[in-house]
């Protein structure tokens, strides 16, 4: 956890979470999978009710705006994401511009190591509602982000174990669990 000033000269407390998961397939193959914002849809807990509202397919690239609701502790929200870095097969970053958080900063990294590829995500996140916000972190938000993290982690294990399948998936609507 840091320290950062908002738009407002307000500081904010920046929360961080680290997860990373091995895949052994090729790290063209496991970006391609993580480069199309359609297959959110499917490693995300059915408990957010996840719907992307832009028109699909979605091409990625440095500026690329996202957006999609989810539910969050059962209100619909909005969600807009600006992709700020793109560097395949590497990297990328989101950024929200509009949501739940106050801040929202998610580097995607892919790295290739022995017999496949190690996949990093370093989320840095500001809650809103100062110390009701920071309280509702420690009884909450913290464990839950894990527990979708961990969710995502068992989802992408399980849709990319299946190699021949995974290069022939064009769309969502062809991937079927």
């Amino acid at each position: 956890m840091f320290l950062r000033y908002n738009s407002k000269n307000l500081i904010m407390k920046i929360y961080e979470l680290n997860e990373k998961q091995i895949i052994k397939l090729p790290i063209e193959v496991v970006f391609n999978f993580f480069s199309k914002p359609e297959n959110l849809a499917l490693i995300t807990p059915s408990k957010l009710a996840f719907k992307i509202l832009t028109p699909t397919p979605i091409v990625m690239n440095n500026g690329t705006l996202i957006d999609y609701t989810i539910r969050v502790m059962g209100f619909t929200v909005h969600w807009r994401t600006l992709i700020t870095e793109y560097n395949p097969p590497y990297n990328f970053v989101d950024e929200q511009i509009k949501g739940p958080y106050t801040f929202w900063h998610h580097t995607h990294t892919f790295k290739e190591i022995d017999g496949g590829v190690e996949i990093s995500d370093n989320v840095q996140y500001a809650i809103p509602m100062g110390i009701i916000g920071r309280l509702l972190h420690s009884i909450y938000i913290r464990n839950d982000l894990k527990k979708i993290f961990s969710h995502r982690k068992t989802v992408i294990d399980n849709i990319l174990s299946n190699v021949e399948k995974v290069k022939e998936i064009n769309t969502v609507e062809e991937l079927v669990l």
